[in-house]
């Protein structure tokens, strides 16, 4: 089921407050809304005509992401088109009630649908946030492609591109990083877009905390100690380690993000061993 949420009286009065005050934050032109949008041009993110379903999860993420979207298309260029879609992989009711809320306080109209993926993943015995994750994404795109959506867009920032590159080299053994445009391999004609690569989240927090947004962070019945925007994840996780390790690094070396993420733009093949492309592995030899 597909639903327009009506937005809570108390959070819709918020909400030109909220709106007011940002159009007067330098902070967050500079910090967001510029970064934002040159992601857009520099990734080529959007065309004429595009539908886009901004995908929110209730996260700060997403929410500004949608927050920033709104404020694209009101400057746009160009006409596209934004569906707000909110998939319910079965949220309790005061977690689905806080990302309504949310939503009403920024001027979001929502499309919701609902879904049982966290009781499918319930029973699974180890971790379940890998099936969990592939199954939202399944469902993000069947829902934007029947809405009549070319476009999902996801809320992952510069941190996560940074630390998807340190990820893999440290536990997969591989040169990898978090494209800002990707095409589905199972939905043709659908793309998926993450026009927020080049915002440190950092600002976004500063942005949450400035406007006392409480948000949710991972709601799902495994990961319940979560269920609040506190620090990301669990403290057992893999990009946890990669975040602290990170961190330790900049104390050393304010550059140790920027060179990171520069590194994945700035790929020398002459002084590589191998690469794979298309799924083809390919060998410096090839061409020595």
């Amino acid at each position: 089921m597909t639903e327009q949420t009506k937005n809570p009286p108390a959070a819709v009065d918020r909400s030109a407050e909220i709106e007011n005050a940002l159009r007067r934050s330098r902070r967050f032109h500079e910090k967001l809304m510029a970064p934002f949008a040159r992601a857009v041009k520099e990734y080529q993110l959007l065309a004429p005509g595009d539908r886009v379903a901004v995908c929110i999860s209730g996260g700060k993420d997403s929410m500004l992401m949608a927050k920033l979207f709104q404020e694209l298309q009101r400057h746009r260029k160009f006409p596209f088109e934004l569906t707000y879609l909110v998939m319910d992989p079965g949220y309790s009711e005061p977690n689905r009630r806080m990302i309504e809320s949310n939503a009403a306080m920024l001027g979001i109209p929502l499309t919701i649908f609902e879904t049982e993926i966290f009781n499918v993943v319930d029973g699974i015995p180890k971790s379940p946030c890998y099936l969990c994750a592939r199954m939202r994404r399944g469902h993000l795109y069947r829902r934007a492609k029947e809405l009549g959506c070319n476009k999902i867009a996801l809320g992952h920032h510069y941190d996560d591109v940074i630390e998807t590159i340190l990820m893999g080299m440290l536990w997969s053994g591989q040169f990898q990083t978090m494209m800002p445009k990707v095409h589905s391999q199972n939905f043709e004609g659908m793309e998926l877009i993450r026009p927020m690569s080049l915002i440190r989240e950092e600002d976004i927090k500063a942005w949450r905390d400035t406007f006392g947004f409480r948000f949710l962070q991972c709601a799902c019945h495994f990961t319940e100690t979560c269920s609040s925007d506190g620090e990301d994840g669990t403290s057992a996780s893999k990009r946890m380690e990669t975040k602290r390790l990170i961190r330790k690094l900049h104390e050393t070396n304010p550059d140790v993000e920027a060179n990171l993420f520069n590194a994945a733009r700035r790929v020398n093949l002459d002084k590589i061993l191998g690469w794979k492309q298309g799924g083809v592995e390919h060998s410096f030899l090839d061409a020595y």
